[in-house]
């Protein structure tokens, strides 16, 4: 299977049990992990620009091959100099590779091993996506880490539809290796639903193959904490330690500490900015709903230990005011917060396995955001 090297590495630094850190290393510059990267869907972190999620300790961010694939489109942006030239983002950019929105937004969707036809959910056009053609927009838009196109089932769905599925993901992982022309880094993701012996007999699949990096999908599709924790733990120790783990679209504080504590360094999630737009913030001491009226005349910060601009200049009263007049500062100062909290926790979490004191870390984030 020829395809171009990548300019991509990982290093394990140092464990706390099956917690770590390490560093990966790309072709945009290197990442301390375990890390969370903000989701920039559509070109853009909401309600944020390159320059304010630098402030805030962003290393890497997400971007959606399905979103800017139907809009500007990968041809527009490839001409315009690539994804980090037109969003003016000089960090590494991982890109997923369009799947898991083909599978919950478009419509009239036939599948078969060949890929994916659709209906775009915007216009209703007709679409084609491939495994090849997942790779080919990733590498269009200058992606540094690219994902396999595979099949998300819905949760829950029957053993033998899921299996098909685990087999159809492991051939398409084939494809995407096969396809790739650049330098770019690839991950496989790993598949197999609830199941634990499906889930190992995609691990093992795409373990087999030369990826830079393995991710575990399928999670956080409704399943619940405990099952979700229970699947980690089927999954996590068939991934090879000298790759990095990257669990997608997970998850709340509680979720990131539970993974870390099991082998997992990447995360993403749209949590932290779209409860931001909805007036919840994140706090040591919990969350905090901006919409109660116990914080109408409240002087204070969201949160006194918190050192981002938000708390820094801001009270809870008038950023209650800008939510409740539905003024776009809100979601600006909401999303600094919510996303250096994150930042943070995730910082906290590499300090602590450095110390030898994980757990205890872990105990807390439990206290305070276990519901």
């Amino acid at each position: 299977m020829a395809m171009p090297c990548s300019l991509f590495s990982y290093q394990l630094e140092i464990e706390d049990d099956s917690a770590r850190c390490g560093k990966i290393v790309t072709r945009r510059g290197s990442i301390d992990t375990p890390v969370f990267m903000p989701v920039g869907t559509a070109a853009t972190v909401k309600a944020m620009t390159p320059e304010v999620l630098t402030s805030i300790g962003a290393q890497i961010i997400l971007s959606n091959t399905y979103h800017l694939h139907l809009r500007p489109g990968e041809d527009l942006i490839k001409t315009l100099g690539g994804l980090h030239i037109f969003m003016g983002w000089d960090g590494p950019i991982l890109t997923d590779s369009g799947g898991y929105q083909v599978f919950s937004l478009a419509r009239l969707m036939k599948i078969s091993d060949e890929g994916v036809q659709f209906a775009s959910h915007i216009d209703g056009s007709r679409r084609m996506l491939t495994p090849e053609k997942a790779i080919q927009i990733q590498e269009d838009l200058g992606s540094d880490i690219m994902m396999c196109l595979d099949e998300c089932v819905a949760y829950p769905s029957p053993k033998d539809y899921v299996e098909t599925s685990v087999a159809r993901t492991s051939l398409w992982a084939m494809k995407s290796l096969d396809a790739k022309k650049t330098d770019a880094a690839l991950f496989g993701i790993v598949q197999g639903g609830m199941f634990p012996d499906l889930r190992a007999k995609s691990a093992n699949d795409l373990t087999a193959l030369p990826f830079d990096g393995y991710s575990i999908g399928g999670l956080s599709v409704g399943e619940g904490h405990d099952t979700m924790v229970q699947v980690l733990d089927q999954t996590v120790n068939y991934l090879p330690e000298n790759k990095p783990r990257y669990l997608m679209g997970v998850g709340t504080p509680v979720d990131i500490v539970e993974a870390v504590a099991r082998g997992v360094d990447m995360f993403d999630c749209v949590l932290p900015t779209r409860n931001a737009r909805n007036g919840m913030l994140f706090t040591r001491n919990g969350k905090m709903s901006l919409k109660q009226a116990q914080y109408r005349q409240d002087p204070a910060p969201p949160d006194e230990t918190c050192t981002c601009y938000t708390c820094r200049n801001f009270s809870r009263a008038y950023l209650r005011h800008l939510f409740v007049s539905g003024e776009i500062l809100s979601s600006i100062l909401n999303t600094i917060h919510n996303l250096h909290f994150y930042l943070e926790l995730m910082s906290d979490i590499r300090h602590s396995i450095r110390e030898q004191n994980f757990d205890n870390l872990k105990k807390k984030i439990k206290e305070m955001y276990d519901e």
